[in-house]
């Protein structure tokens, strides 16, 4: 049986889309209310980490989603109740050199674990999510049911050895620092350009329908505006890691990676001075994440 670990916005909105699909799940967080409040919905409630872990039953997958800076210290709360053959999951952000010493060393004690980069948002708790993930083959396939039920048709895929699934989505999450700096950007201009008081909204909602640059994070924009008239937030815009960890990978690897090297020095620009343009990637980062404004 799966299990997860973590229920904050993604682990939170992946066990209610299991739920959903008529999967049974074991939830358990650090704190009971998410886990309240999914049990009223139908998962199996555990409040400590050998409950947790006894209601998996054989064949246990304990899916875990949180930071990367806490993998390693909470593999090692569940491990005094774990057994040869169990599989574990990271689906948080971690990076893939890290992944790959994890999966070594779990690998020595008869235990596997596997990477899976997820990507979404919160919306994807009821339009599915997309997956990618590395590891060892055979027990990928023993998650792909479950996979399959939180993902969209085509949405997931398998990508190799151990790192593979954590370096797609580090590689994804630099794509999309540079889409939203170029969207942001573009908004920049247009707030300063020569015509004065344009709709901003407006744009974004024209744009979204038939232009060539109508996309999810274009979608993102347009919400957000809408809600946050005026772009009276804060510009701060933070990062999780994943666009420090590209950018060194490119550089090891000889890659031209401008535009999201750019992307992420902005980022730190945003920290010194707000623009239009760190205030409509906070924005966007908001409205698909949940992220909030300002620095947390």
């Amino acid at each position: 049986m799966l299990g997860i670990y973590g229920l904050g916005r993604m682990g939170f909105n992946m066990a209610q889309r299991l739920l959903d699909k008529k999967e049974k799940v074991v939830v358990f967080n650090r704190s009971k209310e998410k886990v309240d409040q999914l049990a009223k919905k139908g998962a199996v409630p555990s409040y400590s980490h050998e409950e947790f872990i006894k209601k998996l039953g054989r064949d246990k997958i304990i899916w875990l989603m949180v930071p990367h800076q806490t993998v390693d210290s909470v593999i090692k709360d569940f491990k005094p109740y774990l057994t040869k053959g169990d599989i574990i999951v990271d689906g948080g952000n971690s990076n893939f050199n890290s992944t790959i010493k994890r999966a070594k060393a779990l690998e020595k004690e008869g235990l596997t674990l596997i990477d899976v980069g997820v990507s979404g948002g919160i919306v994807a708790a009821k339009e599915g999510y997309c997956m990618m993930s590395g590891g060892d083959e055979k027990a990928y396939k023993k998650l792909v049911p479950y996979i399959k039920k939180m993902c969209q048709k085509d949405g997931y895929g398998y990508f190799g050895k151990s790192g593979s699934g954590h370096f797609v989505k580090m590689v994804h999450n630099a794509i999309e620092y540079g889409m939203m700096e170029a969207i942001g950007e573009g908004m920049e201009l247009l707030d300063k350009g020569p015509y004065k008081n344009l709709d901003l909204h407006q744009i974004t909602k024209v744009w979204n329908n038939g232009s060539i640059v109508r996309s999810f994070l274009m979608e993102m924009t347009e919400s957000g505006l809408e809600k946050h008239k005026g772009l009276k937030i804060p510009g701060y815009i933070a990062d999780s890691g994943e666009g420090r960890w590209a950018v060194e990978t490119a550089m090891q690897y000889n890659v031209p990676f401008t535009v999201n090297t750019q992307a992420l020095f902005s980022r730190y620009r945003s920290r010194l001075k707000d623009s239009t343009s760190n205030k409509v990637v906070a924005l966007m980062r908001d409205e698909f994440g949940g992220h909030g404004l300002g620095k947390k």
